[in-house]
C-alpha cells in the first residue's frame, strides 16, 4: 500500500528524473501551480480528477486494487 507521503515522493522524483520543474507540469498538468507546490511540500491533497492529470503527464498510471479481506493475504 503506497502511503501519502511515498505518493508525493514518488511524483517528485518522477517529475526530477524528467527534468520537469513545477511550472512545467502545472502547464503540461493543466492544474495549477499552487495546487503542485503545496501537493508536494505535503500542504495539500489533491483530487483524484487532478491526480491522475498530473500522472499523466509524468508518464505515470493509477490503478486502484481490491483489498485483501485477510490481512495476511
Amino acid at each position: 500500500m503506497l502511503h501519502f507521503s511515498e505518493l508525493i515522493k514518488t511524483i517528485k522524483t518522477r517529475r526530477e528524473m524528467l527534468q520537469v520543474n513545477q511550472v512545467m507540469l502545472a502547464e503540461l498538468s493543466g492544474v495549477s501551480l499552487r495546487t503542485i507546490k503545496q501537493f508536494e511540500s505535503g500542504k495539500g491533497n489533491l483530487t483524484l480528477k487532478t491526480m491522475s492529470k498530473v500522472a499523466d503527464a509524468l508518464g505515470l498510471e493509477l490503478t486502484l486494487k481490491v483489498k485483501a479481506l485477510n490481512p495476511d493475504e
